[in-house]
């Protein structure tokens, strides 16, 4: 009974079409990208920042849990339930309805509305010849912007570190159970909820209301943090107290409505480098001198495996051509599509589980190659490939010192437009590539472990090897991430019959002797424990455990029992 008053409750919000509580309706929203799937009362979807905060305050009333969820493109699960042993009935509220991003201080900031994606912030702010926190990497499949700043991603930018503010407008449920609207845009908005909401949607605020000096905008320290490369500790990692900050790691435990980001002048002129070596030592050296040594920090350094490589090729070749065609910003309405089509065909007991997945890889046999001759031919002689790109006196850098490295171990070219975009799209087709290899051969593979880890700064032998008990388990093990970072993306595609649980917990404990972090840049989810220093600030954040409850494998009882 009480669970249809909060539905008709819900209904006269947001209006009867805005909320699903069909389970086949809600599937999409309820699993996620990669991992974790459960029930759900129902999904509602908001269209303001008042009506977000209605429903929340209705979902308290009716003791329910609650998990806030934008995009939903994290690789971990931490934007859906995951199992059915939960105390209360689950309610999500996606909120990608509620777009809108602000230029503020001449567009050297942004106030980014619940629903705003990475993609939008980057293409609004082009006519300003300024960029974002992140611009490549989860941006290609509709991102939001909150959603990177509540889970710390880290991005590929050597200089900007993990998306990092400490200005935020967010609900907060206290130990007494009252919901709480508190403001620290540094915005004046007015007194009560329903004012600072509505004039925050509408913009009515002038700019004497912005108030200049009232936090950071993103991680100051990180390009000097970085440069530390005798260091026995990550540069980034998803538990660093130092970047807990009310909703900036707050994983789903807030209810946050916006955020106001500090925006980056574009770099006027840059060049790409590809590198490619049959040495770790090479890679190692090379990032230990431009850290340390170089006047001017890398944009990004890319590092890709060979097998990852060529995964990438065949799995990732019709995300390679939908992206160069017709642009990242019309991703989004592709991956809903695609999931459209599942849902229907999964109806029909004559259709294959993962009809879409496989019926592109078909027809991906019909795209004509889509990698440029250098990159094929570096692919054939080099194992490791680095792709690193600089901007302005850095070029000049970058040249002098790797025509030094030239040998029969070694070499690079200077990318043209056309090689570039090859490089960094290849390089980003990776993930989803793992995902549709596991969707198209699904008779051999049993799962995918999907490791997020940050390796002390300090480590010279970054190379994983593994001991032939695991890899005797192992189809691929596809290797690839951020390197000037030391941040890597490990998938491993486990052979059928294999418990992959296990596979991933022994991966952890040899991760755990070499004194790696992780998750790295992708928030615990349900697939990580939740560190001490984490977990408490989880409970600061959230008393009464009512969001995201679960999170980090933790309780899933109310007051953390």
């Amino acid at each position: 009974m009480l669970d249809h008053q909060l539905i008709s409750e819900l209904n006269a919000i947001v209006g009867e079409k805005y909320v699903i509580t069909d389970a086949s309706k809600s599937e999409s929203y309820r699993s996620g990208y990669r991992f974790g799937t459960g029930q759900a009362l129902a999904v509602v979807r908001p269209a303001t920042l008042l009506e977000y905060w209605r429903v929340l305050k209705a979902c308290v009333k009716a003791d329910v849990i609650i998990i806030s969820q934008a995009a939903n493109t994290g690789l971990t699960g931490g934007s859906t339930p995951n199992g059915d042993d939960y105390d209360r009935p689950i309610v999500i509220i996606n909120t990608m309805r509620i777009t809108g991003i602000q230029l503020i201080n001449n567009a050297e900031q942004v106030i980014c509305l619940a629903g705003s994606t990475l993609n939008e912030l980057e293409l609004l702010l082009k006519d300003h010849q300024r960029e974002p926190h992140s611009v490549i990497g989860s941006s290609c499949i509709g991102a939001s912007v909150i959603g990177g700043v509540c889970n710390n991603s880290g991005g590929a930018l050597v200089q900007r570190g993990p998306a990092y503010t400490e200005m935020a407008l967010y609900a907060q449920l206290n130990e007494q159970g009252e919901l709480e609207l508190i403001n620290k845009l540094g915005v004046e908005l007015g007194k009560t909820p329903e004012e600072i909401l509505t004039n925050l949607q509408d913009q009515h605020y002038q700019p004497k209301d912005v108030q200049l000096g009232c936090g950071k905008g993103h991680d100051h320290h990180y390009c000097n943090h970085i440069r530390q490369v005798d260091e026995d500790t990550p540069a980034r990692f998803n538990a660093d107290p130092n970047r807990h900050y009310d909703a900036s790691g707050c994983a789903g435990k807030l209810g946050v409505f916006a955020v106001r980001l500090d925006t980056f002048p574009q770099e006027s002129e840059t060049a790409v480098f590809y590198i490619g070596t049959n040495s770790t030592e090479v890679l190692a050296e090379l990032r230990r001198h431009i850290l340390a040594e170089f006047e001017n920090l890398p944009i990004s350094g890319e590092y890709i495996h060979r097998d990852a490589f060529d995964i990438a090729a065949k799995y990732g070749k019709d995300t390679f051509w939908v992206i160069k065609k017709f642009g990242t910003h019309r991703l989004p309405t592709l991956f809903e599509l695609k999931a459209k089509v599942d849902r229907i065909t999964k109806k029909w007991a004559f259709m294959p589980n993962h009809f879409s997945d496989k019926a592109l890889q078909f027809l991906s046999i019909f795209i004509p190659q889509h990698l440029p001759d250098s990159l094929r031919q570096y692919r054939d002689k080099y194992e490791h490939h680095l792709i690193l790109k600089m901007g302005g006196k850095g070029i000049a850098e970058a040249r002098e010192y790797l025509d030094k490295l030239v040998n029969n171990q070694s070499g690079y070219f200077e990318c043209n437009a056309e090689e570039s975009q090859a490089a960094m799209l290849h390089r980003f087709a990776v993930a989803s590539a793992a995902i549709r290899y596991r969707a198209v051969h699904t008779n051999e593979v049993e799962e995918i472990v999907a490791l997020d880890i940050a390796l002390r700064r300090n480590d010279k032998d970054w190379y994983e090897k593994l001991p032939q008990s695991l890899n005797d388990k192992l189809i691929h093990k596809l290797y690839y991430g951020h390197f000037m970072c030391y941040v890597f993306h490990q998938d491993y595609i486990v052979k059928k019959g294999y418990n992959w649980l296990d596979i991933e917990q022994e991966m952890l404990r040899l991760l755990d002797e070499r004194g790696a972090q992780y998750p790295a840049e992708h928030n615990v989810g349900h697939l990580y424990e939740a560190k001490p220093t984490l977990k408490a600030f989880y409970q600061k954040l959230d008393p009464t455990n009512s969001f995201n409850v679960g999170i980090g494998q933790t309780s899933k009882k109310k007051y953390w029992k």
